[in-house]
């Protein structure tokens, strides 16, 4: 994977984004797998499974990650059995030609979305990324923004086994509505 930031997204830099800021983006082409109506008490799997043996399938197959790996959620339910439709992949310089299959899951061509989006970064294991969205959403609407959909994160730091989970960074992004007064 190429460590540049996609093209034409803001280059957030290697420390962490403490704040709420705001920018102006292109799309950018993905390569995703989507689930739609996926539990979100079951998620984990479909993270596992796709970044286990699907994309890995598209790598060999000459597909070049330009960014981190992303979770893309075009939807979202409230309670306690929410379920989401999330696109999981990888930003790439161009978008695939064809979807590729591997082990009954397709990766295939998508986008981040181009418009104001707000991003934060997030310290910390992934099972806390639910109370950083909500921090995250809030100051958003303490700003006189609007949070819209789709959202996503953008996973900086490439887990391993034997890493403390507390140096974690993840950014959040949210496609904003409303008016355009911060850049």
């Amino acid at each position: 994977m190429s460590d540049a930031v996609p093209s034409g997204y803001p280059d957030l830099g290697p420390q962490p984004v403490p704040d709420v800021r705001v920018f102006t983006v292109p799309a950018v082409p993905t390569a995703v797998v989507r689930a739609k109506g996926m539990p979100m008490a079951t998620i984990d799997g479909l993270f596992d499974a796709v970044f286990g043996s699907a994309l890995p399938e598209a790598f060999h197959r000459g597909v070049v990650p330009v960014g981190p790996a992303l979770a893309l959620y075009t939807s979202i339910g409230d309670g306690p059995e929410g379920v989401a439709d999330v696109e999981i992949g990888f930003p790439v310089a161009r978008a695939l030609e064809q979807p590729i299959v591997a082990d009954e899951l397709t990766v295939e061509p998508s986008e981040l979305p181009a418009g104001r989006v707000a991003v934060v970064s997030h310290l910390g294991a992934y099972d806390q990324l639910g109370g950083a969205w909500g921090s995250f959403l809030g100051a958003i609407d303490e700003k006189g923004d609007t949070p819209g959909v789709p959202f996503w994160e953008a996973y900086v730091t490439e887990p391993t086994p034997d890493m403390d989970p507390a140096t974690l960074r993840t950014d959040l992004y949210c496609l904003l509505g409303g008016t355009d007064d911060a850049a």
